[in-house]
């Protein structure tokens, strides 16, 4: 069990979802230490009480948790593996929790190395958005050791709602894998409705109200919807890093011998949209294509 009094929190990356995040484990009481590129995004937290570190090794000299949710793979690797990572300066005991998006592979590649070090190590990307994250509501998939989750499932509980470990490294990236290919398609069905609606002369709030209740219902269509009709597409996910994530469902799915066709149009419509100058934008800006 980690004692309130004797943890001492790293997190690195506050961007959208992470601000949220990291305030909620400030919010709780915890002593939490930052680190992130641009050290702005990271100024609301401050005046919380969250302590800056100005590298990642002063971070993870000092910390005995870890959290980062930071951008691409890349970032994941530079940050846990390189000179300057969190393996190469964390002290023996030490949990880190990487909750980017990111590849089951990497996931398994961190877990090893940790374990060698007597380093502690889950893989525990995330759903939910901002509107999750804001809410503490976020669906956490999770994996590595069990003895490890549960330790760490207390801290979790502060972030998310819906917590389950999957099975060993690299699990929690695969199922977040199969969530990211249900919401792609998805996205594709709600933006379409919407445009439907509007076609066919219907007032699509009014529609919303409708078919947001029955078999349609969805996450997306209830929470995004919404904004699209409201000409909001400010980012609760961007579209570059929906891309991203696509990219890696479509390599893995490949890698098992699987077609997806309906992620393959997804991404591709995605990344037409990426071309117009929208990888900035909230993934509901789907919708402009039409």
């Amino acid at each position: 069990m980690l004692r309130k009094e004797k943890t001492e929190i790293g997190f690195i990356g506050t961007g959208v979802m992470g601000n949220s995040m990291a305030g909620h484990l400030v919010d709780a009481g915890y002593k939490v230490a930052l680190y992130t590129r641009t050290k702005e995004k990271a100024q609301d937290l401050l005046e919380k009480g969250a302590m800056w570190r100005n590298s990642v090794e002063e971070l993870a000299q000092e910390a005995n948790v870890i959290f980062t949710m930071v951008g691409y793979p890349h970032d994941v690797e530079e940050v846990y593996l390189g000179d300057n990572g969190i393996l190469s300066h964390v002290k023996p005991g030490t949990y880190v929790i990487d909750m980017t998006t990111s590849t089951p592979t990497l996931a398994k590649k961190i877990y090893e190395k940790a374990k060698k070090k007597n380093i502690f190590s889950l893989d525990a990307p995330v759903s939910g958005g901002d509107i999750g994250a804001q809410k503490a509501q976020l669906t956490i998939m999770v994996g590595g050791d069990e003895q490890v989750f549960t330790t760490c499932k207390p801290i979790l509980e502060i972030m998310g709602k819906n917590i389950i470990l999957q099975g060993e490294a690299g699990s929690g990236q695969h199922t977040k894998m199969c969530n990211q290919i249900a919401i792609a398609t998805n996205m594709i069905g709600v933006c379409e409705a919407v445009a439907y609606a509007e076609k066919a002369g219907l007032n699509p709030s009014k529609v919303l109200e409708s078919i947001s209740f029955g078999a349609a219902g969805s996450w997306s269509l209830s929470n995004l919807a919404p904004r699209i009709i409201d000409d909001n597409f400010e980012p609760g996910f961007y579209v570059k890093h929906f891309i991203k994530d696509m990219g890696i469902a479509l390599n893995e799915a490949e890698a098992m011998g699987m077609q997806t066709p309906g992620l393959s149009l997804a991404k591709s419509m995605y990344d037409k949209l990426a071309k117009k100058g929208e990888g900035e934008s909230g993934t509901q800006a789907l919708y402009k294509l039409y």
